[in-house]
């Protein structure tokens, strides 16, 4: 029998942001503000490259945190060798090829081997790795190594579906387009069986 939770209400993060940092990048913004044609000193956009500044440290506050670390906070010695899944996992990230957001969904499944971590930590993961400049396919296989090499599961499954802005805003500009990546280790890898429970368990169709 698995274990299934929900990710709505596992995830809270602080506000911090770097005062020296801050001060540097809304130089930036407002050089680049202006090359862009904009009148920087109006009112509308006096305090704009502040914000962006401040916004920009909170999108990519990944690169602050340690994502194994994370899992270590909450590991626990248990006898319990079911599925348990963590699905609709909102994730935000941002393309690195043209740091526009994408957003969607993730949804973890491992099968414990010795441990099992607290539910609130695989959403705290997806959110580690997203927080990054990030391509889709890298982000999904991140999020299964972590697990992976940290819990030494029998088995992850890790599946994100998401909308990216870089194909919405311009480019082919296909609003309704979806992409979805997977990755799979262990018994989710080498059992169909194993990997249609967990794709029935999220609501997708594995054919």
């Amino acid at each position: 029998m698995a274990i299934i939770a929900s990710a709505s209400e596992l995830q809270d993060d602080p506000n911090i942001y770097d005062e020296g940092r801050t001060e540097r990048l809304a130089g930036y913004y407002t050089g680049i503000i202006s090359e862009l044609g904009e009148d920087v000193t109006r009112e509308g956009l006096v305090k704009t490259p502040e914000r962006v500044a401040k916004s920009m440290q909170f999108l990519l506050k990944g690169y602050r945190e340690d994502p194994e670390a994370i899992l270590r906070q909450a590991m626990f010695r248990e006898q319990y060798q079911q599925m348990v899944v963590v699905k609709d996992i909102e994730i935000y990230s941002m393309c690195e090829h043209h740091i526009l957001p994408f957003f969607g969904k993730a949804h973890v499944g491992y099968i414990p081997r010795d441990y099992i971590t607290g539910l609130s930590k695989l959403p705290r993961v997806v959110d580690a790795f997203a927080r990054r400049l990030q391509v889709q396919e890298r982000l999904t296989t991140q999020i299964k190594e972590c697990i992976q090499n940290t819990l030494n599961p029998l088995g992850v499954a890790v599946v994100i579906e998401a909308r990216h802005m870089c194909m919405q805003m311009r480019g082919v500009q296909k609003q309704n387009a979806v992409t979805t990546t997977s990755d799979f280790s262990g018994a989710f890898l080498t059992r169909d069986a194993t990997r249609e429970e967990f794709f029935n368990i999220i609501g997708r169709n594995m054919h």
